[in-house]
Protein backbone atom coordinates (compact mmCIF):
# COMPACT_ATOMS: atom_id res chain seq x y z
CA UNK A 1 0.00 0.00 0.00
CA UNK A 2 1.12 3.54 -0.72
CA UNK A 3 0.20 5.71 2.24
CA UNK A 4 -0.73 9.34 1.76
CA UNK A 5 -1.26 10.29 5.39
CA UNK A 6 -1.07 8.68 8.78
CA UNK A 7 -3.74 7.57 11.20
CA UNK A 8 -3.52 8.96 14.68
CA UNK A 9 -1.53 7.20 17.35
CA UNK A 10 -4.69 6.82 19.41
CA UNK A 11 -6.43 4.96 16.60
CA UNK A 12 -3.36 2.82 16.10
CA UNK A 13 -3.23 1.89 19.76
CA UNK A 14 -6.89 0.91 19.57
CA UNK A 15 -6.06 -1.49 16.75
CA UNK A 16 -3.26 -2.94 18.83
CA UNK A 17 -5.29 -3.39 22.00
CA UNK A 18 -8.00 -5.31 20.13
CA UNK A 19 -5.57 -8.08 19.25
CA UNK A 20 -5.34 -11.51 20.81
CA UNK A 21 -2.36 -13.26 22.36
CA UNK A 22 -0.68 -15.80 20.11
CA UNK A 23 -1.87 -19.37 20.35
CA UNK A 24 0.32 -22.17 21.62
CA UNK A 25 3.20 -22.98 19.32
CA UNK A 26 2.85 -25.70 16.75
CA UNK A 27 5.34 -28.53 17.20
CA UNK A 28 6.80 -28.17 13.73
CA UNK A 29 7.21 -25.04 11.66
CA UNK A 30 5.38 -26.18 8.54
CA UNK A 31 2.89 -23.63 7.24
CA UNK A 32 -0.58 -25.10 7.15
CA UNK A 33 -3.38 -25.49 6.01
CA UNK A 34 -1.82 -25.93 2.59
CA UNK A 35 -3.14 -25.82 -0.97
CA UNK A 36 -6.38 -23.96 -0.23
CA UNK A 37 -8.93 -23.99 -3.04
CA UNK A 38 -11.84 -21.57 -2.69
CA UNK A 39 -15.17 -21.77 -4.52
CA UNK A 40 -17.43 -18.75 -4.13
CA UNK A 41 -20.84 -17.88 -5.56
CA UNK A 42 -22.28 -14.45 -4.73
CA UNK A 43 -25.21 -12.36 -5.93
CA UNK A 44 -25.30 -8.58 -5.55
CA UNK A 45 -28.07 -6.08 -4.98
CA UNK A 46 -28.81 -3.37 -7.56
CA UNK A 47 -25.93 -1.12 -6.46
CA UNK A 48 -23.27 -3.80 -5.93
CA UNK A 49 -22.98 -2.84 -2.26
CA UNK A 50 -24.41 -6.05 -0.78
CA UNK A 51 -23.37 -9.58 -1.78
CA UNK A 52 -24.86 -12.83 -0.52
CA UNK A 53 -24.14 -16.44 -1.33
CA UNK A 54 -21.88 -19.32 -0.43
CA UNK A 55 -18.18 -20.01 -0.01
CA UNK A 56 -16.34 -23.29 0.45
CA UNK A 57 -12.68 -24.10 0.80
CA UNK A 58 -10.78 -27.36 0.49
CA UNK A 59 -7.37 -27.62 2.13
CA UNK A 60 -4.66 -30.09 3.12
CA UNK A 61 -2.76 -30.45 6.37
CA UNK A 62 0.84 -29.90 5.29
CA UNK A 63 2.19 -30.37 8.81
CA UNK A 64 3.19 -33.55 10.62
CA UNK A 65 1.15 -32.27 13.54
CA UNK A 66 -2.58 -33.04 13.35
CA UNK A 67 -4.89 -30.21 12.43
CA UNK A 68 -7.79 -30.12 14.87
CA UNK A 69 -9.22 -26.77 13.81
CA UNK A 70 -8.87 -24.01 11.25
CA UNK A 71 -9.42 -20.29 11.54
CA UNK A 72 -11.09 -18.03 9.02
CA UNK A 73 -9.97 -14.41 8.90
CA UNK A 74 -12.91 -12.07 8.35
CA UNK A 75 -10.61 -9.10 7.93
CA UNK A 76 -13.22 -6.55 6.93
CA UNK A 77 -15.09 -6.91 10.19
CA UNK A 78 -12.59 -4.33 11.41
CA UNK A 79 -14.76 -1.86 9.51
CA UNK A 80 -17.82 -2.66 11.60
CA UNK A 81 -18.55 -2.43 15.30
CA UNK A 82 -18.14 -5.90 16.78
CA UNK A 83 -20.49 -7.77 17.01
CA UNK A 84 -22.33 -5.79 14.30
CA UNK A 85 -20.16 -6.75 11.34
CA UNK A 86 -20.20 -6.21 7.57
CA UNK A 87 -19.05 -9.78 6.84
CA UNK A 88 -21.32 -12.50 8.21
CA UNK A 89 -20.70 -16.26 8.12
CA UNK A 90 -23.61 -18.63 8.85
CA UNK A 91 -24.60 -22.27 8.34
CA UNK A 92 -21.08 -23.67 8.61
CA UNK A 93 -20.57 -27.21 7.31
CA UNK A 94 -17.52 -29.43 7.73
CA UNK A 95 -16.81 -28.25 11.27
CA UNK A 96 -18.17 -26.57 14.38
CA UNK A 97 -17.82 -22.78 14.61
CA UNK A 98 -16.89 -20.95 17.80
CA UNK A 99 -17.84 -17.36 18.61
CA UNK A 100 -15.93 -14.71 16.68
CA UNK A 101 -12.62 -13.61 18.23
CA UNK A 102 -9.83 -11.09 17.49
CA UNK A 103 -12.33 -8.22 17.37
CA UNK A 104 -14.66 -10.29 15.20
CA UNK A 105 -11.95 -10.85 12.56
CA UNK A 106 -11.29 -14.52 13.39
CA UNK A 107 -13.65 -17.49 13.34
CA UNK A 108 -12.43 -20.79 14.76
CA UNK A 109 -13.92 -23.90 13.17
CA UNK A 110 -13.23 -27.17 14.97
CA UNK A 111 -12.90 -30.08 12.57
CA UNK A 112 -14.95 -33.26 13.13
CA UNK A 113 -11.73 -35.28 13.58
CA UNK A 114 -8.03 -34.39 13.60
CA UNK A 115 -6.64 -34.08 10.10
CA UNK A 116 -3.38 -36.01 9.65
CA UNK A 117 -0.51 -34.90 7.45
CA UNK A 118 -1.43 -34.81 3.73
CA UNK A 119 -5.10 -35.43 4.47
CA UNK A 120 -7.62 -33.02 2.99
CA UNK A 121 -10.89 -31.59 4.24
CA UNK A 122 -13.46 -28.97 3.26
CA UNK A 123 -15.57 -26.44 5.07
CA UNK A 124 -18.43 -24.40 3.68
CA UNK A 125 -20.66 -21.55 4.81
CA UNK A 126 -23.19 -19.00 3.72
CA UNK A 127 -21.74 -15.53 3.35
CA UNK A 128 -23.07 -11.99 3.46
CA UNK A 129 -20.98 -8.90 2.65
CA UNK A 130 -22.25 -5.35 3.14
CA UNK A 131 -19.85 -2.70 1.81
CA UNK A 132 -19.60 0.32 4.15
CA UNK A 133 -19.55 3.92 3.00
CA UNK A 134 -16.14 5.46 2.30
CA UNK A 135 -13.47 5.40 -0.41
CA UNK A 136 -11.45 2.64 1.20
CA UNK A 137 -9.94 -0.68 0.20
CA UNK A 138 -13.23 -2.06 1.53
CA UNK A 139 -15.70 0.75 0.97
CA UNK A 140 -18.26 2.49 -1.21
CA UNK A 141 -17.52 5.81 -2.92
CA UNK A 142 -20.81 6.96 -4.40
CA UNK A 143 -21.76 4.41 -7.07
CA UNK A 144 -18.44 2.58 -6.82
CA UNK A 145 -17.76 -0.36 -4.51
CA UNK A 146 -14.25 -1.56 -3.62
CA UNK A 147 -14.22 -5.03 -2.11
CA UNK A 148 -10.77 -5.96 -0.86
CA UNK A 149 -10.17 -8.55 1.90
CA UNK A 150 -13.90 -9.30 2.11
CA UNK A 151 -13.79 -13.03 1.38
CA UNK A 152 -13.01 -15.09 4.49
CA UNK A 153 -9.59 -16.73 4.12
CA UNK A 154 -7.78 -19.43 6.06
CA UNK A 155 -5.37 -18.24 8.72
CA UNK A 156 -1.88 -19.75 8.77
CA UNK A 157 -0.39 -21.97 11.45
CA UNK A 158 3.40 -22.11 11.51
CA UNK A 159 6.22 -22.28 14.07
CA UNK A 160 4.60 -19.35 15.91
CA UNK A 161 1.23 -21.11 16.15
CA UNK A 162 -1.93 -19.66 14.64
CA UNK A 163 -1.57 -16.14 13.29
CA UNK A 164 -4.54 -14.21 14.66
CA UNK A 165 -3.03 -10.75 14.52
CA UNK A 166 -5.24 -7.64 14.60
CA UNK A 167 -6.20 -5.73 11.47
CA UNK A 168 -3.92 -2.80 10.70
CA UNK A 169 -5.40 0.26 9.04
CA UNK A 170 -1.90 1.75 9.03
CA UNK A 171 -0.52 -1.01 6.80
CA UNK A 172 -1.32 -4.67 6.25
CA UNK A 173 -1.80 -7.65 8.56
CA UNK A 174 -2.43 -10.23 5.88
CA UNK A 175 -0.60 -13.55 5.83
CA UNK A 176 -1.88 -16.16 3.42
CA UNK A 177 -0.56 -19.10 1.46
CA UNK A 178 -0.89 -19.54 -2.28
CA UNK A 179 -4.43 -20.57 -3.17
CA UNK A 180 -6.77 -21.14 -6.09
CA UNK A 181 -10.06 -19.28 -6.48
CA UNK A 182 -13.17 -19.88 -8.55
CA UNK A 183 -15.53 -16.96 -7.95
CA UNK A 184 -18.92 -16.45 -9.59
CA UNK A 185 -20.38 -12.95 -9.24
CA UNK A 186 -24.01 -12.34 -10.31
CA UNK A 187 -24.59 -8.60 -10.70
CA UNK A 188 -26.53 -5.97 -12.68
CA UNK A 189 -25.25 -5.62 -16.22
CA UNK A 190 -24.89 -1.87 -15.63
CA UNK A 191 -22.04 -2.58 -13.19
CA UNK A 192 -18.58 -3.58 -14.33
CA UNK A 193 -16.87 -6.00 -11.96
CA UNK A 194 -13.06 -6.00 -12.22
CA UNK A 195 -11.61 -8.87 -10.19
CA UNK A 196 -8.53 -10.90 -9.37
CA UNK A 197 -7.82 -13.52 -12.02
CA UNK A 198 -9.22 -13.93 -15.50
CA UNK A 199 -12.91 -13.18 -15.93
CA UNK A 200 -15.54 -14.38 -18.39
CA UNK A 201 -18.96 -12.72 -18.56
CA UNK A 202 -22.15 -14.54 -19.52
CA UNK A 203 -25.76 -13.30 -19.53
CA UNK A 204 -27.73 -13.91 -16.34
CA UNK A 205 -31.38 -13.28 -15.68
CA UNK A 206 -32.96 -10.17 -17.15
CA UNK A 207 -30.64 -7.17 -16.81
CA UNK A 208 -27.94 -9.13 -15.02
CA UNK A 209 -24.54 -10.54 -15.89
CA UNK A 210 -22.61 -13.43 -14.38
CA UNK A 211 -18.87 -12.80 -14.07
CA UNK A 212 -16.85 -15.96 -13.51
CA UNK A 213 -13.37 -15.18 -12.25
CA UNK A 214 -10.69 -17.86 -12.08
CA UNK A 215 -7.41 -17.23 -10.28
CA UNK A 216 -4.69 -19.77 -9.63
CA UNK A 217 -1.64 -19.38 -7.40
CA UNK A 218 -2.79 -16.19 -5.69
CA UNK A 219 -2.87 -15.22 -2.02
CA UNK A 220 -6.30 -13.61 -1.93
CA UNK A 221 -9.12 -12.33 -4.09
CA UNK A 222 -10.50 -8.82 -4.51
CA UNK A 223 -13.04 -7.16 -6.75
CA UNK A 224 -14.89 -3.92 -7.37
CA UNK A 225 -18.34 -3.10 -8.72
CA UNK A 226 -19.62 0.06 -10.30
CA UNK A 227 -20.33 1.97 -13.52
CA UNK A 228 -16.63 2.19 -14.36
CA UNK A 229 -15.25 3.22 -17.74
CA UNK A 230 -12.94 0.46 -18.97
CA UNK A 231 -10.00 0.52 -21.35
CA UNK A 232 -7.88 -2.48 -22.33
CA UNK A 233 -4.41 -2.88 -23.78
CA UNK A 234 -1.62 -5.45 -23.82
CA UNK A 235 2.02 -5.24 -22.75
CA UNK A 236 4.87 -6.09 -25.11
CA UNK A 237 5.13 -9.39 -23.23
CA UNK A 238 1.48 -10.31 -23.76
CA UNK A 239 -0.09 -9.35 -20.42
CA UNK A 240 -3.60 -7.93 -20.76
CA UNK A 241 -4.03 -4.71 -18.75
CA UNK A 242 -7.48 -3.33 -17.95
CA UNK A 243 -7.85 0.17 -16.55
CA UNK A 244 -11.16 0.96 -14.84
CA UNK A 245 -11.86 4.55 -13.88
CA UNK A 246 -14.57 6.39 -11.99
CA UNK A 247 -16.41 9.09 -13.97
CA UNK A 248 -14.45 11.97 -12.41
CA UNK A 249 -11.15 10.74 -13.89
CA UNK A 250 -10.39 11.81 -17.46
CA UNK A 251 -9.62 9.53 -20.37
CA UNK A 252 -6.23 11.26 -20.61
CA UNK A 253 -5.38 10.32 -17.04
CA UNK A 254 -6.50 6.76 -17.68
CA UNK A 255 -4.36 6.59 -20.81
CA UNK A 256 -1.32 7.85 -18.91
CA UNK A 257 -1.87 5.26 -16.18
CA UNK A 258 -2.28 2.53 -18.80
CA UNK A 259 1.13 3.42 -20.19
CA UNK A 260 2.65 3.32 -16.70
CA UNK A 261 0.98 -0.01 -15.92
CA UNK A 262 2.30 -1.66 -19.07
CA UNK A 263 5.81 -0.26 -18.69
CA UNK A 264 6.01 -1.12 -14.98
CA UNK A 265 4.81 -4.69 -15.46
CA UNK A 266 7.43 -5.28 -18.14
CA UNK A 267 10.21 -3.63 -16.11
CA UNK A 268 9.41 -5.50 -12.88
CA UNK A 269 9.15 -8.81 -14.75
CA UNK A 270 12.56 -8.21 -16.28
CA UNK A 271 14.07 -7.77 -12.82
CA UNK A 272 12.21 -10.39 -10.79
CA UNK A 273 10.70 -12.96 -13.16
CA UNK A 274 7.84 -13.16 -15.65
CA UNK A 275 4.42 -11.97 -14.46
CA UNK A 276 2.45 -15.22 -14.21
CA UNK A 277 -1.18 -14.12 -14.15
CA UNK A 278 -1.84 -13.08 -17.77
CA UNK A 279 -4.04 -10.17 -16.76
CA UNK A 280 -3.86 -7.14 -14.47
CA UNK A 281 -6.72 -4.84 -13.45
CA UNK A 282 -6.03 -1.24 -12.41
CA UNK A 283 -8.96 0.48 -10.68
CA UNK A 284 -8.68 4.28 -10.41
CA UNK A 285 -10.37 6.62 -7.95
CA UNK A 286 -8.68 9.81 -6.74
CA UNK A 287 -10.61 9.72 -3.46
CA UNK A 288 -8.55 6.87 -1.96
CA UNK A 289 -6.99 8.24 1.23
CA UNK A 290 -4.24 5.62 1.14
CA UNK A 291 -3.01 6.30 -2.39
CA UNK A 292 -3.01 2.71 -3.62
CA UNK A 293 -3.55 -0.87 -2.52
CA UNK A 294 -2.31 -4.15 -3.91
CA UNK A 295 -4.16 -7.41 -4.50
CA UNK A 296 -3.18 -10.28 -6.81
CA UNK A 297 -3.71 -9.12 -10.38
CA UNK A 298 -5.82 -6.23 -9.11
CA UNK A 299 -4.79 -2.84 -7.71
CA UNK A 300 -6.61 0.21 -6.43
CA UNK A 301 -4.92 3.51 -7.18
CA UNK A 302 -5.14 7.26 -7.40
CA UNK A 303 -3.81 8.84 -10.59
CA UNK A 304 -0.09 8.67 -9.77
CA UNK A 305 2.56 6.99 -11.87
CA UNK A 306 4.81 6.36 -8.86
CA UNK A 307 1.98 4.90 -6.79
CA UNK A 308 0.97 2.58 -9.63
CA UNK A 309 4.53 1.38 -10.23
CA UNK A 310 4.66 0.63 -6.49
CA UNK A 311 1.39 -1.33 -6.39
CA UNK A 312 2.37 -3.36 -9.45
CA UNK A 313 5.76 -4.18 -7.87
CA UNK A 314 3.72 -5.69 -5.05
CA UNK A 315 2.61 -8.37 -7.52
CA UNK A 316 6.07 -9.84 -6.91
CA UNK A 317 6.80 -8.62 -3.36
CA UNK A 318 3.80 -9.82 -1.32
CA UNK A 319 1.96 -11.59 -4.16
CA UNK A 320 4.34 -14.04 -5.80
CA UNK A 321 6.97 -13.86 -3.04
CA UNK A 322 4.79 -13.81 0.04
CA UNK A 323 5.53 -12.70 3.58
CA UNK A 324 3.86 -12.37 6.93
CA UNK A 325 2.86 -8.74 6.50
CA UNK A 326 2.09 -8.19 10.19
CA UNK A 327 5.41 -9.59 11.44
CA UNK A 328 7.72 -8.34 8.67
CA UNK A 329 6.12 -5.53 6.65
CA UNK A 330 9.49 -4.39 5.31
CA UNK A 331 9.76 -7.59 3.23
CA UNK A 332 7.14 -6.28 0.85
CA UNK A 333 7.01 -2.49 1.34
CA UNK A 334 10.76 -1.79 1.35
CA UNK A 335 11.34 -4.14 -1.58
CA UNK A 336 8.45 -2.65 -3.51
CA UNK A 337 9.62 0.92 -2.95
CA UNK A 338 13.11 -0.13 -4.03
CA UNK A 339 11.65 -1.68 -7.20
CA UNK A 340 9.75 1.57 -7.81
CA UNK A 341 12.99 3.55 -7.55
CA UNK A 342 14.62 1.20 -10.05
CA UNK A 343 11.68 1.66 -12.41
CA UNK A 344 11.92 5.45 -12.08
CA UNK A 345 15.71 5.49 -12.49
CA UNK A 346 16.28 6.70 -8.93
CA UNK A 347 19.67 5.59 -7.63
CA UNK A 348 19.14 6.38 -3.96
CA UNK A 349 22.56 8.00 -3.74
CA UNK A 350 23.08 9.53 -0.29
CA UNK A 351 19.52 8.71 0.80
CA UNK A 352 20.85 6.95 3.90
CA UNK A 353 22.38 10.30 4.96
CA UNK A 354 18.89 11.54 5.88
CA UNK A 355 18.24 8.66 8.30
CA UNK A 356 17.51 9.78 11.84
CA UNK A 357 16.33 7.20 14.37
CA UNK A 358 13.83 8.24 17.04
CA UNK A 359 14.77 5.51 19.52
CA UNK A 360 16.92 2.43 19.95
CA UNK A 361 13.79 0.30 19.47
CA UNK A 362 13.08 1.70 16.00
CA UNK A 363 14.17 -0.76 13.30
CA UNK A 364 13.38 -1.33 9.65
CA UNK A 365 12.44 -4.93 10.43
CA UNK A 366 9.91 -4.11 13.17
CA UNK A 367 6.40 -5.59 13.07
CA UNK A 368 3.07 -3.83 12.57
CA UNK A 369 2.53 -4.17 16.31
CA UNK A 370 5.35 -1.64 16.70
CA UNK A 371 4.28 0.55 13.78
CA UNK A 372 0.64 0.72 14.86
CA UNK A 373 1.92 2.08 18.17
CA UNK A 374 4.29 4.48 16.37
CA UNK A 375 2.20 5.18 13.29
CA UNK A 376 3.81 8.49 12.36
CA UNK A 377 7.11 6.70 11.71
CA UNK A 378 5.89 3.72 9.70
CA UNK A 379 6.14 5.29 6.25
CA UNK A 380 9.46 6.97 6.95
CA UNK A 381 11.23 3.91 8.32
CA UNK A 382 9.69 0.97 6.43
CA UNK A 383 9.29 2.64 3.04
CA UNK A 384 12.02 5.28 2.87
CA UNK A 385 14.72 3.91 5.17
CA UNK A 386 13.92 0.40 3.95
CA UNK A 387 14.47 1.19 0.29
CA UNK A 388 17.56 3.24 1.15
CA UNK A 389 18.97 0.18 2.92
CA UNK A 390 18.43 -1.88 -0.22
CA UNK A 391 20.17 0.79 -2.30
CA UNK A 392 23.05 0.59 0.18
CA UNK A 393 23.08 -3.20 -0.10
CA UNK A 394 23.40 -2.85 -3.86
CA UNK A 395 26.37 -0.56 -3.39
CA UNK A 396 27.89 -2.93 -0.82
CA UNK A 397 27.74 -6.08 -2.96
CA UNK A 398 27.69 -4.55 -6.46
CA UNK A 399 24.92 -3.89 -8.95
CA UNK A 400 25.21 -7.20 -10.80
CA UNK A 401 25.27 -9.21 -7.57
CA UNK A 402 22.18 -7.31 -6.33
CA UNK A 403 20.31 -7.90 -9.58
CA UNK A 404 21.11 -11.60 -9.42
CA UNK A 405 20.27 -11.77 -5.72
CA UNK A 406 16.75 -10.39 -6.15
CA UNK A 407 15.94 -12.43 -9.24
CA UNK A 408 17.31 -15.64 -7.75
CA UNK A 409 15.62 -14.95 -4.43
CA UNK A 410 12.27 -14.40 -6.15
CA UNK A 411 12.74 -17.63 -8.10
CA UNK A 412 13.62 -19.58 -4.94
CA UNK A 413 10.56 -18.22 -3.12
CA UNK A 414 8.14 -18.18 -6.06
CA UNK A 415 4.65 -18.81 -4.63
CA UNK A 416 6.30 -19.28 -1.24
CA UNK A 417 6.97 -17.13 1.82
CA UNK A 418 10.00 -14.95 2.48
CA UNK A 419 11.46 -14.29 5.91
CA UNK A 420 14.05 -11.74 7.01
CA UNK A 421 16.45 -14.52 8.03
CA UNK A 422 16.18 -16.17 4.61
CA UNK A 423 16.79 -12.92 2.77
CA UNK A 424 19.80 -12.07 4.92
CA UNK A 425 21.25 -15.53 4.30
CA UNK A 426 20.68 -15.23 0.54
CA UNK A 427 22.32 -11.80 0.48
CA UNK A 428 25.35 -13.10 2.39
CA UNK A 429 25.64 -16.05 0.00
CA UNK A 430 25.66 -13.65 -2.95
CA UNK A 431 28.81 -11.83 -1.86
CA UNK A 432 32.23 -12.31 -0.27
CA UNK A 433 31.68 -9.10 1.71
CA UNK A 434 30.84 -9.77 5.36
CA UNK A 435 27.40 -8.20 5.80
CA UNK A 436 27.18 -8.54 9.59
CA UNK A 437 27.85 -4.87 10.24
CA UNK A 438 25.58 -3.89 7.34
CA UNK A 439 22.52 -5.42 9.02
CA UNK A 440 23.41 -3.84 12.34
CA UNK A 441 23.93 -0.38 10.86
CA UNK A 442 20.68 -0.59 8.90
CA UNK A 443 18.74 -2.06 11.83
CA UNK A 444 17.49 -5.17 10.06
CA UNK A 445 17.07 -7.96 12.60
CA UNK A 446 15.91 -11.51 12.05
Amino acid sequence: MVRRFLITAAAAVLVLVCGVPPAAHAVDGTRTPGSPSYTVTLTSNASGSTWTGHESVTFTNASADPLTEVYLRLWDNYHGTCPSTPVTVTNVTGGTPSPLSASCTALKITLPAPLAQNQSASIGFDLSIVVPSGADRFGRDGSYNFIGNALPVLAVRDASGWHLDPYSNNGESFYTLISDYSVTLDHPTSLLVPATGTSVDTPGTSGRTITKATAKNVREFAWAAGPFVKTTSTTTTGVVVNVYRVSSISSGSASSMMTTAKNALVAHAGRFGAYPYGEADVVLDNNFWFGGMEYPGFVLDVVSSTALAHELAHQWWYGIVGDDEYTSPWLDESFTDYATDLYNGVSGTNCWNSVSWRSSAEKISNSMAYWDAHSSRYGTVVYTYGKCALHDLRRAIGTTAMQNLLKNYATAHWYGVSTTAEFKAAAQAATSVDLSSFWTTHRIDG
